[in-house]
């Protein structure tokens, strides 16, 4: 007797996995997981106005306006009163603008611990729809790693961003000048084109007549020395007139 129920049990728990088996739970995208994973969840979405340099924007956040200063790294300088413009400032201040004032990219800052500098600027890890800005520009050797007590959520991992971009010698790391914060050579204005001169008019075109007859039907008063028409032979008083009236 219980052989046989034994058998038809078996059958309905095997019907039971193959139907299990064939069963796939419905998921969110997973691409849109991922990306909602990678920004943190403290991250709050921003509007960038301008950018000031590298590592400096200002932005409508909450409702106010704030000028955001990224935490943990430090672009060369391209507007310090007391400093040159250092080698690859301008180029991390172009990078910055491509990348934060696109429209079309969503802008997001995170804070750390101390929200604000002396200046009364925010602090903020800055993202790009889910990517750290920050990181970006110490990838691409456009910014040190500079710390500032207790904001150092990101510290180790940015600083493996650093040492690669130093091993690949990208950016400022390509020059030891560069990553000293030398002075980018200042571009000399083009000197203004010298003013052509102006044209020197065409000497008169001479005319000549046969005789003081031929003259006076054109120049009835006959002609002075230097005029077009003046001939030496027709001024026989040489007085500096041709065949004036007498």
């Amino acid at each position: 007797m219980k052989k046989k129920l034994f058998k038809p049990l078996a059958a309905s728990l095997l019907s039971f996995t193959l139907l299990a088996g064939s069963f796939t739970p419905a998921f969110n995208n997973e691409s849109n997981q991922t990306a909602e994973a990678a920004l943190p969840k403290t991250a709050a979405k921003v509007t960038v106005n301008e950018v000031v340099d590298g590592d400096t924007i200002k932005v409508t956040y909450k409702g106010k306006k704030e000028t955001v200063r990224m935490i943990l790294i430090d672009t060369p300088e391209t507007k310090h009163p007391d400093k040159c413009v250092q080698l690859y400032g301008p180029e991390a201040t172009a990078y910055t603008k491509k990348y934060l004032l696109d429209k079309k990219k969503t802008v997001s800052i995170e804070l750390d611990k101390d929200s604000r500098d002396q200046y009364g600027r925010l602090l903020a890890y800055v993202y790009v729809n889910e990517t750290m800005f920050n990181e970006l520009l110490l990838q691409n050797g456009l910014a040190k790693i500079t710390v500032f007590e207790p904001n150092t959520k990101y510290l180790e991992k940015l600083k493996a961003v650093e040492a690669k971009a130093k091993k690949n010698k990208v950016g400022i790391w390509s020059s030891t000048n560069a990553a000293n914060g030398g002075c980018a050579p200042v571009k000399k204005p083009a000197p203004a084109p010298s003013p052509k001169p102006a044209p020197k008019p065409a000497p008169p075109k001479k005319e000549s007549f046969k005789n003081c007859t031929e003259l006076r039907k054109k120049y009835p008063d006959g002609v002075k020395k230097g005029h077009p028409a003046y001939d030496a032979k027709h001024d026989r008083d040489k007085d500096g007139w041709a065949c004036e009236k007498s």
